[in-house]
C-alpha cells in the first residue's frame, strides 16, 4: 500500500475508535450539547421580551431576538462541543494508550486526525440538534436561498474544524482531563462576550474592542447575513481568515506537542 493509502486506512480506523467512544460514553457530550439548549430556552423565554428591546427598532417582541440570538447560540454550541476533543484528546495522553501507539505501524498522524474529523462530525450533529429545537420554538430563516444556506453550512463546519485543532492542542498540553476541560472553558466564555446576545453597539464603550475584535463576533455577524439578510460588510473575510489562522495555529501547535519525545 502507498503511504497516502496507509494514512486513510489508519486515520479511518481512529475515525471509529473516536465514534465509538462517543457512542459509549454519551454523558460528556449530552452535558455539554445542554449548555447551549438551556442558554437558548433561558434568553428566549426569560429575558426574550426585555432583550428584544435593544434589537433593531425593539418592537420585534421575542420572535425578533430568537432570529437575532440563534446565530450565536449555533457557534457556542461548536466551542462547546469542542471541549470533549480537549478531554478525550487529554484521555488518551494520560491513560497510556497512546505509548501503545507509538509502538505500532500505524501512521503517526491519524490519531490525531481521527479525533479532529470525530469532533468536527460531533460538532455538526450538535448544531442540527440545537437548530431544530431553535426551529421548533420558532426560529425561521425563509429569506436564505439555498446557496446562503450552503455558506452558512460550510462556515460553521470551517469554525468547527478550528476550534477542534485549538481544543486538540489544549488537551496535549494538559496534565489530565480535567486540566483539559478547564483550559477549554474559553471556547464557551468568548461567545458569551461577543455579539451573540446583544449589539456590540450597546455594550461599555470600554467593552466594545473586547466583544469586536475576537473570532465569534464576526463569524456569528456573517452567518446572521446569510441565514437573515443583515449586511455582512467585511465580517465576512473576516470570520474565514480568524478560521484559517486558528486551523492553522492549532495544527502546528498541536503536531508539535504531539510529536515531541515521551518523557
Amino acid at each position: 500500500m502507498s503511504a497516502l493509502s496507509l494514512a486513510v486506512r489508519d486515520s479511518s480506523t481512529m475515525l471509529r475508535r473516536n465514534l465509538l467512544h462517543a457512542r459509549r460514553y454519551p454523558s460528556l457530550t449530552l452535558n455539554l450539547l445542554l449548555t447551549p439548549v438551556m442558554l437558548l430556552l433561558l434568553f428566549v423565554y426569560v429575558f426574550g421580551d426585555v432583550m428584544s428591546a435593544g434589537i433593531g427598532d425593539g418592537g420585534g417582541g421575542r420572535s425578533e431576538y430568537i432570529a437575532y440570538l440563534v446565530p450565536g447560540i449555533l457557534l457556542l454550541t461548536i466551542g462547546g462541543t469542542t471541549i470533549g476533543s480537549a478531554v478525550s484528546v487529554a484521555t488518551d495522553m494520560t491513560e497510556g494508550i497512546i505509548a501503545r501507539f507509538r509502538t505500532m505501524a500505524i501512521h503517526r498522524g491519524s490519531v490525531l486526525i481521527g479525533h479532529v474529523v470525530g469532533s468536527v462530525l460531533q460538532c455538526v450533529m450538535s448544531v442540527v440538534l440545537v437548530g431544530a429545537v431553535a426551529v421548533a420554538i420558532g426560529f425561521r430563516a425563509t429569506d436564505a436561498t439555498a446557496l446562503e444556506w450552503i455558506a452558512a453550512l460550510g462556515l460553521l463546519a470551517l469554525f468547527a474544524l478550528a476550534l477542534t485543532w485549538i481544543a486538540v492542542g489544549m488537551g496535549l498540553s494538559s496534565p489530565n482531563a480535567e486540566a483539559a476541560s478547564n483550559n477549554a472553558m474559553p471556547l464557551i466564555f468568548l461567545p458569551l462576550i461577543s455579539s451573540a446576545f446583544v449589539p456590540v453597539e450597546a455594550m461599555p464603550g470600554w467593552f466594545q474592542p473586547i466583544a469586536e475584535y475576537q473570532p465569534f463576533t464576526p463569524a456569528i455577524e456573517t452567518l446572521r447575513g446569510l441565514l437573515l439578510g443583515s449586511e455582512i460588510g467585511h465580517n465576512g473575510w473576516l470570520a474565514v481568515g480568524w478560521c484559517l489562522g486558528l486551523a492553522a495555529l492549532g495544527y502546528f501547535w498541536s503536531t508539535s506537542l504531539f510529536n515531541r519525545d515521551p518523557k
